[in-house]
């Protein structure tokens, strides 16, 4: 009886793995004469289509002071265009029974909708006239310039522990933009004039800093056509794309600060900082964040939470970023726990990974999470459509979609100790303690 388990995690395993490697995303992909590169990935399961543009314009592609530029355009671009009344796009999508959102990132920012199939030709005259077409003048600048001081009201401002990200990065960055939060400030958006959001447009959004990329219930031949009808006659761009050269310098030694927040229990921030994606180390580190602290039966929840009681959650994620990143960890402490003592049970669970190798049991476990987390990522079509986006973008590789899970399955247990060792050390973070305002001095 006592072998049970281990024979249904062993059928688990060898189910999942089969899965992985049954599941092959078959795409073409293809460059305009304008520049644009355009993917392709076919699949006539469902009478759904993912149609999306991802463009290669994040908050590190803005000037120090004019930030908050990528985001704010993610809803500026939604007010409509030259052939689509304001305020108009939404109910397109709606009439048609789809949906729609975007996203920003440091890196690149990201637009799609989800539409019946027979829809394909609305959201590519949609995303075209988003390209070319779009209404960038002061009355949309005005209004969704309030827009985005309540998001950042609702996300930080007044969100209990909602700083934290744009705390932490801007003490563990001096010179880099990833120094300065997605969602910019708002005195910079304040500042602008029409003519700034002008040029930025007409710098970042153009056809060769953008990859369309559509998966669905489609014909190959008919969406080439529809994509060469809407988007083949997009003119290039006229100002040279600028991308941030700065190399930010190595930490030598840890930052340590208070930030006085409207919450009731303390919390630590430990930000280490790591290597850029797509590097061999950091796939070691991501599976070290994973260990760390995804699951119920990961280490700092087992510790911490279910064990020591010190903590009421934690967390641990790595960001994924074009240039060398940051893992952010992080525990909100239970009533009557001493910040202190919270951080220093952080420390011995990351002190353990670098002292030691984790065992076979632990590190299967690891293996069988990514391999999840990758066939979840790729289960829908707007998965895939993002996916292979992402792949081209950062890697200049859309096959990685069916590969990049080779890279992480290489990484072994040494691989995990050794990357704890070099990056999850004291000197190479930054600590904050989160305190009640109603203690501050």
């Amino acid at each position: 009886m006592k072998r049970q388990p281990t024979i249904l995690l062993l059928l688990l395993v060898s189910m999942i793995h089969l899965q992985a490697q049954m599941n092959k995303i078959d795409f073409v992909e293809y460059d305009l004469a304008n520049g644009m590169h355009v993917i392709l990935h076919q699949d006539n399961s469902t009478p759904i289509v993912a149609v999306s543009i991802m463009y290669h314009v994040g908050s590190k592609n803005e000037q120090p002071d004019r930030t908050g530029f990528a985001h704010f355009f993610e809803h500026l671009l939604f007010e409509g265009s030259e052939n689509i009344e304001r305020g108009q796009f939404d109910k397109h999508i709606n009439g048609s029974g789809g949906a729609n959102n975007a996203n920003t990132w440091y890196d690149r920012t990201y637009y799609y909708e989800i539409l019946p199939s027979n829809q394909l030709a609305l959201g590519l005259w949609l995303e075209s006239e988003r390209l070319l077409h779009a209404k960038v003048d002061i009355k949309g600048i005005e209004t969704q310039r309030e827009v985005v001081k309540e998001e950042r009201r609702q996300r930080i401002d007044n969100q209990p522990y909602g700083s934290i990200v744009s705390e932490a990065l801007k003490r563990a960055y001096t010179t880099h933009p990833y120094q300065w939060p997605v969602i910019g400030y708002m005195e910079h958006l304040n500042a602008a004039e029409e003519k700034d959001y002008v040029n930025f447009y007409d710098t970042y959004y153009v056809p060769e800093n953008a990859v369309l990329s559509i998966a669905g219930d489609l014909d190959i031949a008919e969406a080439k056509k529809l994509v060469a009808q809407y988007f083949s006659t997009i003119p290039r761009g006229k100002t040279a794309i600028k991308r941030p050269t700065i190399v930010e310098p190595e930490m030598t030694a840890e930052i340590r600060d208070t930030i006085y927040d409207n919450i009731q229990l303390p919390a630590v921030v430990q930000t280490y900082r790591i290597p850029a994606q797509g590097t061999p180390d950091f796939y070691a580190v991501d599976l070290l964040t994973k260990l760390l602290a995804q699951g119920e039966s990961s280490r700092l929840k087992k510790a911490l939470v279910d064990e020591q009681q010190k903590a009421l959650f934690v967390g641990n994620f790595p960001f994924a970023l074009e240039d060398p990143g940051v893992a952010l960890a992080f525990g909100i402490a239970n009533m009557g726990v001493n910040p202190s003592d919270l951080e220093a049970a952080m420390d011995v669970e990351i002190a353990k990974v670098r002292e030691e190798l984790i065992s076979e049991k632990e590190f299967q476990k690891l293996k069988n999470q990514t391999e999840s987390d990758f066939i979840g990522t790729n289960a829908k079509v707007t998965g895939i459509a993002e996916s292979l986006a992402n792949y081209h973008m950062y890697y200049g590789d859309a096959n990685l979609i069916n590969t990049e899970i080779d890279r992480f399955l290489a990484v072994t247990r040494e691989d995990i100790q050794r990357v704890a060792k070099k990056y999850f050390t004291p000197t190479n973070r930054v600590v904050l303690y989160y305190l009640p305002k109603t203690e501050q001095p």
